[in-house]
């Protein structure tokens, strides 16, 4: 997969063991490939298939060190789906609240 055509952030993060692994990382700076896998109830080629669908989409760094993968967030991917969430908030926000108001007047 080329830099111009990279996995929708979306997509990557559709899958519950996907979000799962951008959790711990989030809450460590580099973590080991065998680490990650110890987190988990299914094989190292599973979890690494896993990591490889976030790295595409920019969500994951990973660099060897000897003979070991160390993996690290990269969190601003994600402020595609904050905005995207913040819009679809601010549109419940003002529907409820015409709603709320087309109810109060209906009581009046």
């Amino acid at each position: 997969m080329s830099e111009d055509h990279q996995r929708d952030v979306f997509d990557a993060i559709a899958d519950p063991t996907r979000r799962r692994l951008i959790h711990l990382l989030a809450q460590a700076e580099e973590i080991p490939l065998h680490e990650l896998t110890a987190q988990f109830e299914m094989g190292r080629t599973a979890v690494s298939k896993h990591l490889t669908i976030l790295k595409e989409a920019g969500l994951v760094i990973d660099r060897k060190v000897g003979r070991e993968t160390r993996f690290r967030l990269n969190a601003s991917p994600l402020r595609e789906i904050q905005n995207w969430v913040a819009f679809y908030s601010k549109f419940w926000s003002t529907n409820l609240l015409r709603l709320n108001q087309l109810l109060e007047e209906e009581e009046e």
